[in-house]
């Protein structure tokens, strides 16, 4: 996944880890975030107006580079493994394209359906290295969808997960930290609308509806059984027009003061 995002750029694609690893840590957590470092759209590419503003796609890489380093800071007694999945997103002659048929990292096959739903790709790719650890809990926090926004505004995150206590813990820490943040579902139906007749699935859904539910959907399939996992959905709250609070103006950091709690949390 992270290979075809990248393919279509100069810049070679890259997936960073960071590990912290406290003597006496009891828990582990990994954290994994989108680092699509431009978003022209690729092939199916954006209109003029769309492309303004993403360098902001990486966000969630940053954000999570950040959590890392301020739970190391702190001396927080959890391990905590972080993965950067940076990519440039850009059309040319080697770039992927709709309809290509991608062998993931853990193998499964995905059908993908837009060169502008880079972001799950490379995700994927990062959600299922990180499984390779054993952590007890994977959050993935990412720009992904549009629909995310429409849905919530610009002001709160979505969370999907793939159990209750892993909601349960994502949603208490961002109480304590003080950020917004909506449980959203994944159902059966929606799981359904990733199905495929070419490859193990389909990286969208077959019409426009749920559109960030169907990301999480997709998302879920790269998750090793038995691990609890949560995504975060920051596409509204990552960058702001305009600043309030603390918040400034620009990229604003949301969801590192949730992975500290989180973490802290944990330590417990």
């Amino acid at each position: 996944g992270i290979l075809a995002v990248g393919g279509g750029s100069e810049r070679t694609p890259r997936l960073v880890r960071l590990s912290y690893a406290p003597r006496g840590a009891k828990f582990h957590l990994a954290l994994v975030g989108k680092g699509i470092t431009f978003d022209s759209g690729g092939l199916d590419i954006k209109p003029p107006a769309s492309m303004l503003g993403m360098q902001m796609d990486m966000s969630g890489a940053g954000i999570v580079i950040a959590a890392i380093r301020a739970i190391a800071e702190l001396g927080v007694k959890v391990q905590v493994t972080a993965y950067a999945a940076m990519a440039e997103n850009m059309p040319s002659g080697s770039a992927y394209r709709p309809n290509d048929v991608l062998t993931m990292f853990d193998g499964q096959t995905v059908e993908n359906y837009n060169t502008d739903a880079e972001g799950r790709l490379v995700m994927a790719d990062a959600i299922a290295r990180a499984g390779t650890d054993k952590p007890d809990m994977i959050v993935d926090v990412a720009t992904l969808t549009g629909a995310c926004t429409v849905a919530l505004g610009s002001r709160i995150a979505g969370v999907m997960s793939n159990s209750d206590d892993a909601t349960d813990r994502v949603l208490d820490a961002a109480e304590a930290a003080g950020e917004e943040f909506w449980e959203l579902p994944i159902t059966d139906h929606i799981r359904e609308q990733i199905t495929s007749d070419i490859a193990d699935f389909r990286s969208g859904g077959k019409t426009r509806d749920g559109g960030a539910l169907v990301a999480g959907a997709f998302l879920e399939r790269f998750v090793p059984d038995g691990i609890a996992w949560a995504h975060l959905d920051i596409a509204g709250p990552a960058d702001s027009s305009e600043a309030f609070g603390y918040t400034p103006k620009g990229g604003t950091g949301v969801a590192v003061r949730t992975l500290v709690a989180l973490a802290q949390q944990a330590a417990e």
